[in-house]
């Protein structure tokens, strides 16, 4: 969804209002990271409000959903599809174009019409006159995805019209890409409605021209390719075989341009804000090239390809540099998306444990699975339990919309280390994520409708869902259920409702009360070139200030973490007490040298030392400096040591089914007594911050108190 269009939607409540979507890679082609972007993707999700939904017709909509198997249904995309027969443009061609000048392509959205239909629509303006949209009608990153959705419906239920699909898309995805002259293997993003190219469209896109340098439509055609090519060369039927040739020429050119611009700079590393991190992802981003792994890594056990092999040893080896933290420290294990921040995470396009899993395969190497392993079993149970898969932690949950694509970047990273690790802990995990389709999501109701093949657009912070349908949604809503599908053992654990979260919270250090010339500072713009400053900026604490933020009350131990714009060479030093215990210190100044990050220092949560007491509810942070120098104080984040997310009901809405996620956030083993919904007996399962099983149990009879038993930093799962 490369699109950062304004357009009128009829839905919208109070006539028609701006419909923001903001592809978070757009404008400066690093999506959500870019200031602009950073805070707009809430903007886009929401403005559609569904027509209001009584419990009956809620429970009606999950019945018809527990009927339909299998659950993935190809009708929304298939009516996204369309063939267009391209003019002819200097380098650009793809396989028998003169015998079949028709090539497969993708309208980029669906929106809602108010009797229900869709009508598709490309990005931006659209000018009737010349029937043409300021950026296009189609493009190379939807277009890309799609035929991964078909190449793999097809090996999964063997459907020829997939094959064919695939086929034609693959076909179009190559006319994108530039054939000739020194941008070959690079990849044109936009296409108007009659197959002319739009190579660079408004707004602009990074890289103008759009096929002038690596790009995230390069690593996605990367993906694309790998997968058609590994399964058509399989084909017995010689006109695949043909065709599967074909692509691998056209992936020879996607990998020396991967080379050229991206693997040039292998062996060199950035240096950001004293950390160390890899210089030859492509554009930076730990995101980008994990969607390329995954082709090259079926490509590479197709055909042994030693350019492709050394790409994605390359590749996979800079993702995995990105990972970082612990239980307690952020970002929790996760591997970070961008290698210029400490701070940005995303779900969306957060596939890198599935790469690092489906490479380790491929080239035999445990050291990335456990990378993947890592990501799965310490930070996801901490994102599930303080929230699940926004759009943007900034570090801190800024941008709490949610999207299919973000939901199925996690589900498929599960599923992905699930496979090769055997992990049952990351099976029960991935149920957890795609309960999101069925109803255990902010809005209450399924985002996925199994009778069109329909995702939602999204999910705003208010639990308001988008009801356009565009491609992206759509095909990763997809790509979920052939996963789904092809894991029956993680649809039986599905659940349809959320019940309930006691995970983090966050309290903005301007809420509190301010002391000895403390002052908060007003931000126009929170977005600090590589993170987000919460609320309206953030507060000032020279030497002798101090602020009192009430963290509010609980009868159980909490873990603190104060959100601090680090800079480098401050002397400020932040005591944070709860009456007269220390609960740690915060040295302002513990930051290397900008280096090449977007921003001198670095904005990231630093963990406390103590834990807060039950009953303790009031934090002090008091700051020495010398001279003019300060704290920056943005925020304190607070969760339970033993924090949960509950759901309950099955696919067909049944009330005796239950699941709670049980996640330890400490580094010593913990226990608690849990409510368990559901009826029957409770089976726990006891697993580590790798998502290896430690212990299971079952409580038999129909008491719903269980007591749970944790590994330090691990988690636990008890249904019913």
């Amino acid at each position: 969804m490369p699109d950062n269009t304004t357009q009128q939607n009829p839905l919208s409540t109070g006539g028609p209002q701006p419909v923001r979507r903001v592809d978070p890679h757009a404008v400066t082609g690093f999506r959500a990271r870019a200031g602009v972007a950073a805070s707009a993707l809430s903007l886009l999700i929401g403005v559609v409000v569904a027509a209001p939904t009584s419990p009956a017709a809620a429970s009606t909509q999950h019945r018809d959903i527990a009927a339909v198997q299998p659950l993935t249904n190809l009708a929304h995309l298939d009516f996204l599809q369309a063939d267009v027969a391209p003019p002819d443009q200097p380098g650009h061609t793809t396989y028998l174009l003169t015998d079949q000048p028709q090539v497969g392509v993708l309208w980029t959205y669906a929106d809602r019409q108010s009797d229900g239909s869709y009508k598709r629509i490309g990005g931006g303006p659209y000018d009737a006159t010349s029937n043409t949209y300021s950026q296009g009608a189609f493009n190379a990153d939807d277009v890309s995805r799609a035929a991964v959705v078909y190449l793999r419906h097809w090996r999964q239920t063997g459907a020829d019209s997939s094959r064919t699909r695939a086929i034609a898309l693959l076909r179009g995805l190559t006319y994108l890409q530039t054939s000739s002259g020194p941008d070959a293997g690079n990849v044109v993003l936009w296409m108007q409605p009659d197959g002319t190219l739009n190579p660079s469209p408004t707004p602009k896109e990074t890289p103008d021209p759009s096929d002038s340098a690596e790009s995230y439509w390069l690593a996605r055609t990367i993906w694309a390719l790998g997968e058609g090519y590994a399964d058509l060369h399989r084909s017995p039927d010689p006109a695949d075989q043909a065709f599967a040739a074909f692509l691998r020429s056209r992936m020879d050119l996607s990998v020396a341009a991967l080379r050229r611009e991206t693997l040039s700079r292998y062996g060199t590393y950035l240096q950001i804000d004293g950390r160390r991190t890899p210089a030859w992802l492509i554009v930076q981003g730990a995101d980008a090239s994990a969607e390329a792994v995954l082709g090259l890594s079926a490509y590479v056990e197709a055909t042994g390809d030693d350019a492709a092999t050394t790409a994605l040893r390359q590749l996979s080896g800079g993702i995995a540099m990105m990972a970082a933290g612990d239980v307690r420290r952020w970002p929790h294990g996760a591997v970070l998306p961008w290698a210029l921040s400490r701070s940005d995470w995303h779900a969306w396009a957060s596939q890198m444990p599935a790469a690092l899993a489906r490479s380790s395969q491929t080239l035999h190497d445990s050291s990335l699975l456990r990378v993947a392993q890592r990501d799965s079993g310490t930070f996801d149970p901490w994102l599930l339990t303080s929230g699940g898969p926004d759009n943007g932690r900034l570090p801190t949950r800024l941008d709490a919309a949610q999207i299919a694509y973000g939901v199925d970047s996690r589900l498929q990273s599960l599923l992905a280390t699930a496979d090769v690790s055997g992990s049952r802990g990351a099976l029960r995990l991935a149920a957890v994520v795609a309960s999101w389709y069925f109803g255990a999501n902010p809005s209450g109701l399924p985002a996925y409708d199994a009778s069109t093949g329909r995702t939602v657009d999204g999910i705003s912070p208010e639990g308001v869902p988008n009801l356009n349908g565009g491609a992206e949604s759509t095909m990763h809503g997809l790509l979920s259920m052939l996963a789904l599908d092809a894991h029956p053992a993680v649809v039986r654990e599905l659940r349809s409702h959320l019940d309930g979260r006691d995970g983090e919270a966050t309290v903005q250090a301007e809420d509190g009360v301010l002391a000895a010339g403390a002052h908060a500072v007003v931000l126009s713009d929170g977005w600090t070139g590589e993170s987000k400053f919460g609320g309206t900026g953030y507060v000032a604490l020279p030497s002798g200030g101090g602020v009192t933020v009430d963290l509010g009350a609980s009868t159980g131990p909490r873990l603190v973490s104060a959100v601090v714009d680090l800079q480098p060479g401050s002397s400020a030093v932040t005591t944070f007490r709860a009456g007269d215990r220390v609960l740690g210190v915060v040295r302002s100044g513990a930051v290397g040298p900008q280096g090449n990050s977007p921003a001198p220092g670095a904005l990231v949560p630093i963990a406390l030392r103590a834990v807060l007491r039950p009953g303790e509810q009031v934090v002090t942070a008091t700051t020495v400096a010398a001279g003019t120098d300060e704290a920056r104080l943005d925020a304190l984040t607070v969760e339970a040591v033993v924090s949960t997310v509950t759901l309950s009901g099955d696919l067909a809405s049944s009330p005796g089914h239950g699941l709670m996620l049980v996640r330890n956030g400490s580094s010593v083993a913990e226990q608690r007594v849990v409510t368990v919904p559901g009826t029957g007996a409770v089976h726990i399962e006891s697993y580590n911050g790798l998502g290896r099983a430690v212990r299971t149990s079952t409580v038999p009879g129909t008491a719903a108190t269980v007591r749970v038993r944790l590994v330090p930093g691990g988690f636990a799962i008890a249904r019913r």
